[in-house]
């Protein structure tokens, strides 16, 4: 009889771990997101895990590394991409669910002073030696930042300052250390900040048309649908609103 109780336990310990083991990978989504998403989808994910339980680990970066990583199979479960353009071609390779595609906000830019608030005039000033935007052939922040650089008439004069950021956020850190005088930051990375800036006209450059898909790899399409979900939902979006999107 004991043997036999002790048969039915362990046999129920297998079971309960693997369970738990199930349970464990249901809990946790994967997500790749454009650098600056950092402080909005960070509180998201936060508020997303209180409500559901689902665990959201973020890799942030460069829309358009993201989209060459998950073109090769990168094991992401969502992406919220800087541009809408990168979420077609994944779509068109067949790397992204088509109906999973939501437009979910606008992006702003603006100029950030290391020391003092700046216009684009500004950085036209001899003393200002370096301005670093991030590089607009893999970030849809850079590609803007140049774009109202052109629009100025400015940037053929002040191209030898430019300093490239492998993507936005690390672009903001350049001027937050000191290491460059001025640059075209995503209007999201500065609410966090004390150093002056200046948000430039969107019309100076194209949309800024912030959006999401989920990998046609994943197997968590169920629980990136929520993740999904919750971006466009009124809590999502009013996070969103608070750094500085504009919305849908």
């Amino acid at each position: 009889m004991n043997r036999h109780l002790i048969f039915l336990l362990l046999a129920l310990l297998i079971m309960l771990s693997g369970c738990s083991q199930e349970k464990s990978e249901k809990e946790m989504i994967y997500v790749a997101a454009a650098s600056d998403l950092y402080h909005a989808l960070t509180e998201i994910g936060d508020e997303f895990t209180k409500e559901t339980g689902i665990e959201v680990e973020f890799t942030f970066g460069s829309t358009g590394l993201l989209t060459q990583q998950i073109q090769e199979g990168a094991p992401f479960d969502l992406f919220a991409a800087a541009q809408e353009s990168y979420i077609d071609k994944l779509i068109d390779n067949n790397a992204v669910v088509t109906d999973s595609k939501k437009y979910y906000a606008s992006g702003r830019i603006a100029i950030l002073g290391s020391g003092s608030k700046m216009n684009m005039d500004d950085l036209l000033n001899p003393d200002v030696t370096s301005i670093t935007i991030a590089n607009p052939e893999h970030a849809p922040y850079g590609k803007a930042a140049k774009e109202a650089l052109e629009s100025a008439g400015i940037w053929e004069e002040i191209e030898p300052k430019i300093v490239y950021a492998e993507n936005i956020r690390q672009a903001f850190q350049y001027v937050e250390s000191g290491n460059a005088d001025a640059g075209i930051i995503a209007y999201a990375l500065l609410q966090k900040t004390d150093l002056p800036f200046e948000l430039i006209n969107p019309k100076a450059h194209s949309p800024i048309r912030q959006t999401l898909g989920i990998p046609v790899q994943s197997d968590k399409k169920e629980e990136s649908n929520r993740f999904s979900e919750f971006i466009l939902s009124k809590q999502g979006q009013e996070i969103l609103t608070k750094y500085g999107f504009d919305l849908p």
